[in-house]
C-alpha cells in the first residue's frame, strides 16, 4: 500500500535566506523566502520551520500561503541571529493542481552567512539558496 503512494520530485521551488535592511529599525535582518520558479501556481503552501542542534530546539513555526503564483516569491519569516547557529529546517508541502508535493530544505548550522551569498532566481537580491 505505502509503496503505491507516489509523491513526485519537487523541481524549481526553493527556499532562500536573504539579508535585508529593516527600514524602521535600521538593522540588517535575515529573512527566509520561498521561491516558485515554475510556470504553475502553487496552492495551499504549508511551511513548518524549526531550528535545532544536539542541545537546543526551537518551537516549530507554521506558515500558510493560500496561493503562490508562477515565477514569484513570498517572505516566510524573520530569522534571529541566534537561530543561525542552529540547523534550520523548512518542511514545505503544496498542491499543484490536484497533485501534492513535499520537500524538506535544511540549512546546516552557520551556513547562513555573508560568505555564502549568491544570486537568487527571480529576486534581484543575493542570498543563500536551497534547491
Amino acid at each position: 500500500m505505502k509503496k503505491d503512494i507516489k509523491i513526485p520530485e519537487v523541481i524549481d521551488v526553493h527556499i532562500a535566506v536573504v539579508q535585508e535592511q529593516h527600514l524602521e529599525y535600521k538593522t540588517l535582518d535575515w529573512n527566509a523566502y520561498i521561491i516558485n520558479n515554475t510556470d504553475k501556481d502553487l496552492e495551499t503552501v504549508l511551511i513548518v520551520s524549526q531550528g535545532y542542534n544536539d542541545d537546543k530546539m526551537t518551537p516549530p513555526m507554521r506558515h500558510t500561503i493560500a496561493k503562490l503564483p508562477a515565477r514569484s516569491y513570498a517572505k516566510i519569516e524573520y530569522l534571529q541571529e541566534k537561530v543561525l547557529e542552529l540547523n534550520n529546517v523548512f518542511k514545505v508541502t503544496f498542491f499543484e493542481g490536484n497533485q501534492m508535493f513535499d520537500k524538506t530544505y535544511t540549512f546546516r548550522k552557520n551556513t547562513i552567512n555573508l560568505k555564502a551569498l549568491q544570486k537568487l532566481p527571480l529576486m534581484q537580491l543575493k542570498g543563500i539558496l536551497k534547491k
